[in-house]
């Protein structure tokens, strides 16, 4: 059967399985649900973009001083490309990045990559003016000296910054200035919030007739259907057969009483994270890869005075002295990463594929915590090493108070590098199967156009249509009918319902209504419901 779209996006009725609901399969989602390709989405968990923790857009890769300068321009141009689809998931506010007195490196390493990172911004600006989310080019970053710390240590504190120095002034008061070198740098690093995110993706596939979301819902079999020498190597595959089965979370009984069902789908898109490789052995390709489980802790901090900004203390990752990370989130709650084995990495987290399979083998334990949550006593034990490790930079964190929470998860690592930060697809035309790799969450959208690439060779849809064109000119239908206070409230039910306090579903500070009017929003989309 065909089915006549407007603009002829889809040559005819053509489905696309995607398995995995995380950032990755529910921006693809979006992108071809878009196109009015029939869309189905199948997520183990009751909701979408449920995983790793996530903090910050990596809008340069400053937090990774052993990274290439090319890859940092990659993940700024991820990062604004993103903003522009989700923007009512960002905090506007600045990172304070700073190096320790015990650390071998200086902060004037970092200021050549700095300066390409604002060249990049500035000619992405030129390209499109729009593309300026992150303030002005020249405010990209900043530098403060220590005597200019300690005259702003001497000011009254800002409730509601709207400064650098503004912000710089809780910066000058509680962090410990005789262990950090001077000077410090400020970059217009803005918070990501992912119950945010997870509201947003949820609220624009709501609106798309041809987007069909089953979460709670568990793939049991992948198989081919129509599939030209099965035998040889260079085999063609035309249909994907998907068996699946609705209550994931059910007991074990009465999962076996519930009905397995199945579709069949023109192609498939493994979005599964860190679970990819599982699907990867059923459809038969081999690859090498790496997961990582690691964890982040929530805490409650009263003695703030006010809001703060994002504090990175640099440090070598997987040494008892890694890089310490503060991300403030409304109400005084807080995110900490502390990237040493004893707090957000683990000594026995880090697993690569075997010879016999690609999915690689975490230890049971942490698969545990990921399926059923982390056990209390471990959680608190880490989550105070948390609160101690910030407090020897940042002395008043030692009032801290744990929560009982933590966002964690595996993290995919395609190949055998674990400092790669910057991945996104790979294609297998002759099968019709492509597999998301996104270290970072801001990679997902580039994905989501490499598939639509792929589709368009393979035949499936047309390229050069209204539809297509309005992603690039970041003209997403369920903005135009979706606001701030819209996503706020669906993200504080998926807090709630997974057990986060209700302030970390907001932002001390939002993009602001006119910077979005300032994207050329569309009020309509051809296959956008109202």
């Amino acid at each position: 059967m065909t089915h006549s779209l407007m603009n002829n996006q889809v040559i005819a009725t053509q489905r696309v399985g995607i398995l995995g609901g995380g950032t990755a399969g529910a921006t693809i989602a979006i992108r071809l649900a878009a196109l009015g390709l029939e869309t189905y989405v199948f997520e183990k968990n009751k909701s979408l973009i449920d995983g790793p923790p996530m903090c910050h857009l990596h809008a340069g890769g400053n937090l990774y001083r052993e990274i290439p300068d090319e890859d940092c321009v990659a993940l700024l141009k991820q990062c604004i490309d993103i903003l522009r689809l989700y923007p009512y998931t960002i905090d506007v506010r600045p990172t304070v990045f700073a190096v320790p007195t015990r650390d071998d490196g200086l902060p004037e390493d970092l200021l050549p990559r700095l300066e390409i990172l604002t060249d990049a911004y500035r000619e992405l600006i030129a390209q499109d003016a729009n593309n300026k989310v992150l303030g002005e080019p020249e405010d990209y970053y900043q530098l403060y000296s220590h005597e200019q710390l300690i005259a702003l240590s001497e000011r009254e504190q800002v409730t509601v910054p709207t400064t650098v120095d503004e912000w710089m002034i809780p910066v000058a008061k509680y962090l410990d200035l005789n262990k950090v070198k001077f000077p410090l740098i400020v970059v217009q690093e803005y918070g990501w919030n992912i119950f945010r995110l997870a509201a947003s993706a949820q609220l624009a596939l709501d609106g798309y007739e041809h987007a069909h979301v089953f979460t709670d819902t568990q793939v049991k079999q992948v198989m081919p259907v129509d599939c030209e020498n099965c035998s040889n190597a260079d085999h063609h595959v035309t249909k994907w057969h998907i068996d699946y089965q609705q209550g994931a979370g059910l007991d074990p009984e009465a999962q076996s009483n519930s009905k397995i069902e199945s579709i069949e789908v023109d192609y498939l898109v493994n979005a599964c994270g860190f679970r990819t490789g599982v699907i990867d052995d059923m459809v038969g390709v081999k690859v090498t890869r790496m997961v990582e489980f690691k964890s982040s802790y929530i805490t409650h901090w009263e003695d703030t005075g006010g809001q703060i900004p994002e504090i990175i203390v640099y440090g070598n990752r997987g040494t008892p002295e890694g890089m310490a990370q503060l991300t403030p989130y409304p109400g005084g709650y807080f995110q900490i990463h502390g990237m040493s084995n004893f707090i957000t990495l683990f000594n026995d987290g880090l697993v690569a594929s075997s010879k016999d399979s690609a999915q690689p083998k975490l230890p049971p334990q942490y698969v545990h915590y990921i399926e059923d949550g982390w056990d209390k006593a471990p959680l608190q034990a880490r989550s105070q090493q948390a609160i101690d490790y910030v407090a020897e930079f940042v002395p008043t964190f030692h009032s801290a108070r744990t929560v009982g929470n933590a966002l964690y998860g595996g993290q995919q690592i395609p190949g055998e590098d674990d400092t790669l930060r910057v991945a996104d697809v790979s294609l297998y035309s002759n099968i019709r199967y492509a597999r998301a790799e996104n270290v970072k969450a801001s990679s997902t959208l580039i994905a989501a156009d490499q598939i639509v690439d792929e589709l368009s060779e393979l035949g499936l849809i047309e390229l050069d249509t209204p539809v297509n064109r309005n992603r690039y000119a970041h003209e997403w239908a369920y903005l135009a009918h979706n606001d701030s206070l819209a996503i706020e409230t669906v993200a504080r039910d998926l807090a709630k319902e997974r057990g986060f306090p209700l302030a970390m579903a907001g932002v001390n500070r939002g993009i602001r209504e006119k910077a979005l009017k300032d994207l050329n929003i569309n009020n309509s989309s051809d296959n956008y419901r109202t």
